[in-house]
């Protein structure tokens, strides 16, 4: 009697210790296995409910004062969760009284600064709530060093990208950062996403803006993520553009692993 046949070793096993990718997932037959399954499902639930979860600013309001920023808290043109979702184009804008508060804002502290911080909860509170404070630290410190001004920093509920270029351009800016929650992927409820416009104004599109994405722990590092914004800030102050026409040659850096900023885990990068 042989002996019965065993199914080939998966190749693809291994790889994925080191990835948080949907591979090897295996199979049963023609269906997942249900391990698989149920992981997938949790995952959809973690990106619903980033989605869907309220943006809190009190604890990103209390970690701008410990370090002497100043802040607003605003509401674009969307009134809630649903019409946000159901009309992105008032996700751009700010509320009407939101922009006269703006404009009051401007009349204390002055404006024409070198650079205006927005950050909006976008389509993932969760991703705000986790890195925001902590990318605006190196954000700072990178201002401080390079010696460029700071705008009060805005907050914003019910937003997306392009609102920066109202308040970049209310606050008569040289250029605006937005950071915002990334659309969530089944792998990566937490995505904070930078996007960097020179000379921000109402009625510019996506070519004009630079876009550093996937900034979280298991991705890109603040750290790498403030190199990288150092090289295009410099840059486009000097070229005076943004977007499409500014490439990202920055050289790459070490990576430093730490608690606080783990590299990424990716099997493209050596040990």
């Amino acid at each position: 009697m042989s002996a019965p046949s065993r199914p080939p070793r998966d190749a693809w096993a291994q790889l994925r210790q080191l990835t948080p990718a949907r591979i090897a997932l295996g199979r049963v037959g023609t269906s997942l296995p249900t391990d698989a399954h149920l992981e997938f499902q949790l995952a959809h639930a973690q990106a619903r409910d980033a989605v869907h979860l309220a943006f809190d600013p009190a604890p990103l309001q209390a970690a701008l004062e410990r370090r002497g920023r100043s802040s607003i808290l605003l509401q674009s043109a969307a009134a809630d969760r649903h019409q946000y979702l159901q009309r992105p184009d008032l996700g751009r804008r700010l509320a009407e009284d939101a922009a006269a508060q703006l404009r009051g804002l401007t009349a204390v502290h002055g404006s024409g600064h070198d650079v205006a911080v927005v950050i909006a909860d976008g389509l993932s509170a969760l991703a705000v709530h986790r890195h925001a404070a902590r990318m605006f630290e190196q954000i700072d410190a990178l201002a401080s060093q390079e010696g460029w001004s700071l705008a009060p920093v805005v907050l914003v509920a019910q937003g997306r990208v392009a609102i920066g270029d109202e308040v970049g351009e209310l606050l008569a800016a040289r250029a605006v950062i937005v950071l915002i929650g990334e659309r969530p992927g089944l792998s990566s409820p937490d995505s904070l996403g930078l996007y960097l416009t020179y000379m921000p104004r109402v009625g510019l599109t996506d070519a004009a803006r630079n876009c550093i994405s996937n900034i979280r722990a298991e991705g890109l590092s603040y750290a790498e993520a403030t190199h990288k914004l150092g090289y295009l800030l410099r840059e486009a102050f000097r070229r005076k553009l943004s977007g499409v026409q500014l490439k990202d040659e920055a050289e790459q850096p070490a990576l430093v692993a730490g608690p606080a900023d783990a590299a990424p885990h990716t099997f493209l990068l050596p040990d």
